[in-house]
């Protein structure tokens, strides 16, 4: 057990580490794309340290399986370069039990990832769409932000607010540019007001109302253009449409997807199963790729043990495609790709498995 203890607490902080710093490095990416939105006016800012905490789980799935393989080649490869390894396998510890060992902590990081897989990652998909159809209904008020020129209607348009009041119906100093049509039919109008306010009618509709501006309608590169002065001047805001639908598979609970027919539904469902299972897996051939010679160094076999971790993970991806699209069965699904992997670790370890017990096992002297 002191050995079992030594190695899990190796492997597990090294994991702790490299899923930290995978979980930086993506969180990292996906927020820069998340402030452009905001930043273009599609995003409120204040939802979006809600959306990432909901994506964490998601993040996660595909982080820790990652991070537990790397955990065992960091791990053991220091182990194998201080001599540790040797000084297990002069004291009686096997080959196979070091992979024995190597299991207890992979099966509970199985555990957790199944746990995140199957029940948290859906719940934090579904809270995002949901976020995500609630931003979709915002009008442009709900984004505007004072000083700044934000794009607006799919690029058509875009507007400017020195000032806007705290319930955000007061605009100050307003300019508004929108172009229509494309090519040589395209023509821009120009609105600029010393204020504006919004009104909502009883149908419903939402109006702009600007005071004290000016409007001006023309051609880029045509001097036939037209300008208006006014003292109140209307504009009709385009009605947000509200979706209420959440269709994105992901989203949907794993019981709702244990009971459907639908190839894709099914798809969805094993691939939620396969990357749990994962993690045992790879944690097997992990252990005889993390052996080195200390006159080696560590990182000798850390590139094609990646290769090869993400050669799994892609023929992972690509079974679930042809599942979906019908090329393979729903009962050979993901599965033969575990099939293949648990062969070419059966094959790593093939003199491990084999070598008759003993007091003393393994080649850990001989490395």
């Amino acid at each position: 057990m002191i050995v079992f203890r030594y190695l899990s607490r190796e492997v597990l902080t090294t994991l702790a580490a490299v899923s930290g710093v995978l979980l930086i490095i993506i969180m990292s990416g996906r927020f820069i794309k998340y402030l452009a939105q905001a930043a273009a006016g599609q995003l409120d800012p204040g939802v979006l340290f809600t959306i990432m905490a909901f994506r964490v789980p998601g993040f996660l799935v595909l982080i820790v399986p990652l991070a537990m393989f790397l955990g065992i080649l960091l791990a053991y490869g220091r182990m194998y370069l201080d001599s540790e390894m040797a000084v297990l396998s002069a004291t009686g510890v096997s080959d196979r039990r070091i992979l024995g060992y190597t299991q207890g902590p992979a099966l509970l990081v199985a555990l957790l990832v199944a746990w995140l897989s199957l029940w948290v990652a859906p719940a934090g998909v579904l809270k995002t769409q949901q976020l995500f159809n609630e931003q979709d209904a915002m009008t442009e008020f709900d984004t505007l932000a004072a000083g700044r020129f934000q794009t607006l209607g799919s690029g058509q348009r875009v507007t400017y607010a020195a000032g806007l009041s705290e319930d955000r119906t007061e605009l100050e100093t307003v300019f508004i540019a929108e172009r229509t049509g494309s090519g040589e039919d395209a023509s821009v109008g120009v609105l600029v007001a010393e204020g504006g306010r919004q009104e909502l009618t009883a149908d419903g509709s939402r109006y702009l109302v600007l005071h004290n501006g000016y409007r001006y309608d023309g051609r880029p590169g045509s001097a036939d253009f037209r300008t208006i002065q006014y003292d109140r001047y209307g504009v009709l805001l385009p009605k947000p449409e509200v979706i209420q639908e959440i269709t994105d598979r992901e989203a949907m609970p794993t019981r709702q997807l244990l009971g459907s027919d639908d190839l894709k539904n099914r798809a969805e469902l094993q691939w939620r199963l396969a990357v749990p299972l994962l993690v045992p897996i790879v944690a097997f051939f992990a252990v005889p790729l993390a052996r080195v010679n200390p006159r080696q160094g560590r990182f000798l076999k850390l590139i094609p043990a990646i290769i090869l971790y993400m050669a799994y993970l892609a023929l992972l991806v690509s079974a679930r495609g042809w599942m979906e699209a019908g090329k393979t069965p729903a009962a050979i699904g993901l599965w033969w790709v575990h099939l293949v992997f648990l062969a070419i670790g059966v094959m790593l370890n093939f003199r491990a498995l084999t070598a008759p017990s003993g007091p003393k096992g393994g080649a850990h002297a001989a490395a």
